[in-house]
């Protein structure tokens, strides 16, 4: 199984809308590709007051060529349109994890 990771700290104020949106859209949307099979929205709760609130997303591959065409075909839009909607107001990072 091969995990998509990706931590983001969003905005204090925003957190909520944010939240419901990735719910509701953003996730919806992904999943909509076929290539991921779960997903998990994890908060961050270790972590000093930095003004934001940190999650971590995940998305499960069942193989790294799954997670190779969604990376190609559908996270470069999917990436932007959360960009354009929350641009200044997050940073992120993104990491691959592989189930042992």
């Amino acid at each position: 199984m091969i995990r998509y990771n990706v931590t983001i700290n969003i905005n204090q104020e925003l957190q909520q809308e944010w939240l419901h949106w990735v719910k509701t859209k953003h996730l919806p949307a992904v999943m909509a590709t076929g290539l991921p099979v779960a997903y998990q929205i994890l908060r961050l709760l270790t972590e000093l007051d930095n003004g934001g609130a940190t999650y971590s997303v995940q998305l499960s591959f069942n193989e790294m060529e799954d997670y190779l065409t969604y990376q190609t075909l559908h996270q470069p839009e999917l990436q932007q349109n959360h960009h354009d909607r929350y641009n200044g107001q997050y940073v992120s990072f993104r990491t691959l994890l592989e189930e042992v």
